[in-house]
């Protein structure tokens, strides 16, 4: 009996040291992660909750609560629906292009190429680039005295003014295609790699071909990397206006007035509960489309993952 109290209080004074020090070891980790904490919970948590606050208030002195307000003005704001059209069409565009361009490409270079090890580099050129580089480049292009409407007269064509028409569209979404095809490729390339080839062999003994491997094997061991590559080409998408706002300004043409130009400019207006209202706006679209974007990788992914 008394070795077995003596035993019970030996596993109590066990289990108390490992309590001790698993808060010792707990109280380290909170240490060392404090910086970031204070620095996400500052930058990041406390600003998107005032951001959601002066969505429904008049303004940020008196501080009236004022309902849905904000978000009836804004929808019928015509630069918003401007904005909101304009981003929407760039992304329709500029997203599934960039994706399907860089799986043609990654599969392409999965084969036995020549020459194959320069070509990815060359693709990946355009990350090492600065953006103003790439504006100035863009500009000598581009522009109305630039070197593609000096190869129209050539061809006996009349200059255009392409960054001041309906074609500015298409020379941001090629700008576009060109900084961020050659990063998403590589994704892609890692993504081939890791597909098992004795289920791709087996397929090819059974008669399979080429379009049908890569449809019914390839695409779906691909679906998680064609979720990360759509949802950081929809970010990336959302960042050109650093390229936009160098190349015509605060005030572009109108097919080119993005949401970060209304964001812009409602800023330095000192509207805030405009800017605010339209960023949580932007942000429940944002989550919806990534929700959609999960579900569908879910539905593609589902065989996958049971095998």
């Amino acid at each position: 009996m008394k070795k077995l109290e003596q035993t019970r209080g030996w596993n109590e004074s066990r289990d108390k040291a490992r309590r001790r020090r698993s808060c010792r070891e707990l109280g380290i980790s909170l240490a060392f992660l404090s910086p970031s904490l204070i620095g996400v919970l500052v930058f990041f948590v406390v600003p998107f909750f005032v951001v959601i606050y002066y969505a429904f208030v008049n303004n940020p002195i008196l501080h009236e609560f004022v309902g849905l307000s904000n978000f009836r003005n804004l929808l019928h704001n015509h630069s918003f629906l401007l904005a909101s059209k304009n981003t929407a069409i760039f992304s329709v565009i500029s997203v599934p292009a960039a994706v399907i361009l860089s799986l043609l490409l990654a599969v392409m270079l999965s084969r036995k190429l020549p020459l194959k090890s320069q070509f990815r580099t060359a693709m990946l050129t355009p990350l090492m680039v600065p953006v103003a580089s790439v504006v100035l480049i863009w500009q000598v292009i581009f522009s109305y005295n630039g070197a593609l409407n000096e190869l129209v007269l050539g061809l006996g064509g009349e200059k255009v003014d392409w960054m001041k028409s309906d074609w500015g569209r298409y020379v941001v979404i090629l700008l576009y295609l060109w900084k961020n095809v050659g990063y998403n490729m590589i994704l892609f390339l890692a993504a081939l790699a890791n597909i098992p080839r004795d289920i791709e062999e087996m397929a090819m003994l059974e008669g399979a071909g080429p379009g049908r491997i890569f449809f019914s094997i390839k695409l779906r061991y691909l679906s998680p990397t064609i979720l990360f590559v759509t949802i950081l080409s929809l970010i990336n998408s959302m960042k050109i206006f650093r390229e936009v706002y160098l190349l015509t300004g605060k005030y572009p043409y109108e097919g080119l007035y993005l949401l970060q130009h209304f964001m812009n400019n409602t800023f330095e207006s000192l509207d805030y509960q405009k800017l605010s209202a339209a960023a949580l706006l932007m942000a429940l679209v944002m989550a919806a489309v990534i929700w959609l974007l999960f579900l569908a990788d879910a539905r593609l992914g589902k065989d996958v993952e049971s095998e």
